[in-house]
C-alpha cells in the first residue's frame, strides 16, 4: 500500500489532536474513494459492484451529490408557496375523500 503525506496548518493540526479517536486515514481514504466513485459514475452513469459495496456500507450513493435539476427546485418553490391544510389527526385527511 502507497503511503500519502498531507499538509495542514498548525491551526487544523491543532484542532485534529482534538479528536485523537478519530482514524484520520481512514477519513481520507474514504474521501478520496467517494471522489473517485462519483467521478466514474458522471462519466458512465453506473457503479462496479465494488463501488456499489463501498456506498451501502457508508450509506452514500454519488446520486447525493448532484444538484437539484432544475424543474425539480422550480416545483419546490412553487408547493412551498400553496396554502396548506392543517389537520388534527389522519382520518382527517381521508375524511373528504369518496
Amino acid at each position: 500500500m502507497t503511503s500519502v503525506t498531507l499538509s495542514v496548518s498548525e491551526e487544523v493540526k491543532t484542532e485534529l489532536k482534538q479528536f485523537q479517536w478519530v482514524n484520520w486515514s481512514e477519513v481520507a481514504r474514504e474521501e478520496i474513494t467517494k471522489k473517485l466513485i462519483f467521478e466514474n459514475y458522471i462519466r458512465t452513469g453506473t457503479l462496479t459492484d465494488k463501488e456499489w459495496e463501498f456506498c451501502k456500507k457508508i450509506g452514500w450513493h454519488p446520486v447525493d451529490e448532484l444538484p437539484l435539476k432544475e424543474e425539480f427546485r422550480k416545483e419546490l418553490e412553487k408547493r412551498k408557496k400553496e396554502k396548506s391544510i392543517r389537520v388534527k389527526s389522519v382520518s382527517d385527511i381521508f375524511k373528504n375523500i369518496k
